[in-house]
């Protein structure tokens, strides 16, 4: 693998996201780019990554968002998110991302009292719930198909944007030598 950059490699992630047209899966979004050879099996490029699926795939389902502004700002907070948070702050970056997105969609803020800041400490609450369940090791695949498809969800249920699922099987467990296997819900052999 050439010796990308984090800053090379949220270059070629909002090149590639914005080519993502008519996908109203963020899952198949995430993996189209997550196959491309400047993504690490773990790493923090997921930080923006998975944030920015979800942005493309809610604007592809009608959400109503000016994409480009949205992934500039995505970039801009997820860039200053270290590496291994799951392990050293207890947070997964994925789940950090899609939040951010939500806060993006919806400009909360700090200071924001509407139904959107509790809805996204909802969102994040319910999924960071899921992934203690599963444990670790750390699995970035996994930590993203997780976030992405209750995100999915989420939306749905909170703003009625309907994004598309399906059945997700990890093409990436051959090349993760901590892979839970069956205790993961991606697993198959």
């Amino acid at each position: 693998m050439p010796d990308y950059t984090l800053e090379d490699k949220y270059d070629f992630i909002k090149q590639n996201i914005i080519k993502c047209t008519s996908e109203k899966n963020p899952i198949a979004i995430a993996l189209n780019i997550m196959r491309k050879d400047f993504i690490n099996l773990h790493g923090p490029e997921h930080h923006f990554l998975d944030g920015a699926a979800f942005l493309t795939a809610y604007r592809n389902a009608d959400g109503v968002i000016d994409l480009d502004r949205c992934l500039d700002e995505l970039a801009k907070r997820t860039v200053k998110m270290p590496g291994a948070m799951c392990g050293h702050w207890g947070i997964c970056g994925s789940l950090a991302s899609v939040g951010a997105a939500l806060s993006i969609l919806h400009g909360t803020s700090p200071l924001s009292t509407d139904e959107h800041y509790k809805q996204n400490m909802e969102y994040t609450a319910a999924v960071l719930a899921e992934m203690s369940k599963i444990g670790g090791a750390r699995c970035c695949k996994r930590n993203a198909f997780l976030s992405l498809s209750l995100a999915a969800k989420f939306v749905k249920e909170k703003y009625n944007v309907e994004m598309e699922s399906r059945d997700i099987q990890c093409e990436f467990s051959p090349f993760n030598n901590q892979c839970l296997k069956n205790a993961c819900p991606f697993y198959h052999t």
